[in-house]
């Protein structure tokens, strides 16, 4: 019922930025619950960022004044600016968004994958 399509992964320098986009298939305007999340080989998901159900903003202490989630509503996309990114960031990126009815569910994207180039 809601597709997510992630961009913007691919290789980067230590030091450099990428941005990631989340484009939803439905309106995002009134979602609340909805972030980024992170796997990187033979580790667990991590949250990366996210907006909460109150509408603010929570990062992960590693990415803290790194990385910047945002959001186009009229776009339905998520975003996340990943700057002065670290060997430690090379992972998986997913979005997730958290729907109400009548959509109800979690919703994952496909995933994009960010590498450190050597």
């Amino acid at each position: 019922q809601v597709q997510l399509v992630e961009s913007g992964g691919g290789l980067v320098q230590a030091g450099g930025s990428l941005r990631l986009s989340c484009v939803a298939s439905r309106s995002i305007y009134s979602i609340n619950g909805m972030g980024w999340y992170r796997q990187a080989p033979g580790k667990q998901r991590e949250l990366v960022a996210i907006f909460t159900s109150g509408g603010s903003t929570n990062y992960a202490d590693s990415v803290k004044g790194r990385f910047t989630i945002s959001r186009d509503n009229a776009k339905n996309t998520l975003y996340l600016q990943m700057n002065s990114v670290k060997p430690e960031d090379t992972a998986v990126y997913c979005c997730n968004v958290n729907y109400g009815l009548p959509y109800r569910g979690s919703y994952w994207g496909q995933g994009t994958q960010v590498t450190m180039s050597p």
